[in-house]
């Protein structure tokens, strides 16, 4: 079941104003990333707000107010996915890859070994974390926390600490021998 956009194109064209804004109601009552979006249209200046939310989505996943944490990476990664869908600044995406990454590390520094599906996904954000921080010209509000994180889990098994140095170096070294 599906429809292209081509088709809901044409189906917005026999609505007039009124019903379109009534639809848009209807969808901003009744779904809640229609609520985020218009929520980030309607107070642009309060996207940090939003992040804070999805932040916090993050670091309940591994250190939640009771308990220990779940850690179901569907839910770690619909956090940053959903976000960016929205996002306008890049910081506040780029912070949300960090703080993954910054809580992962913590975790395992908490509560010792864990298995190679963690390593890998932890390493991956980070990954993703220094490629879009470099794609976004970001390297001087997060390289120290790039460079922070990784001295931290520099001793963390199944090769995350390798990893997280030779990742580390091979971008941010570089960059400023040139």
């Amino acid at each position: 079941m599906g429809i292209k956009i081509t088709d809901l194109k044409k189906y917005l064209l026999t609505k007039t104003d009124k019903e379109l804004r009534e639809e848009i109601v209807e969808l901003f009552k009744i779904n809640d990333k229609v609520k985020e979006f218009y929520y980030l249209k309607v107070k642009p200046d309060e996207e940090e707000i939003l992040m804070n939310k999805y932040r916090e989505v993050i670091q309940n996943e591994f250190f939640p107010k009771r308990g220990i944490g779940r850690l179901r990476y569907s839910i770690l990664k619909k956090a940053i996915s959903d976000f960016k869908k929205i996002s306008r600044n890049p910081v506040y995406l780029a912070e949300l890859m960090m703080t993954y990454v910054e809580n992962g590390v913590i975790f395992t520094d908490t509560y010792g070994d864990i298995d190679e599906k963690f390593y890998n996904n932890i390493a991956q954000m980070y990954q993703k974390a220094i490629d879009y921080i470099l794609e976004n010209n970001l390297q001087d509000v997060f390289e120290k926390r790039c460079r922070d994180v990784m001295v931290m889990g520099s001793d963390i098994g199944w090769g995350l600490g390798d990893f997280m140095q030779e990742y580390y170096y091979e971008n941010f070294e570089l960059e400023s021998d040139s």
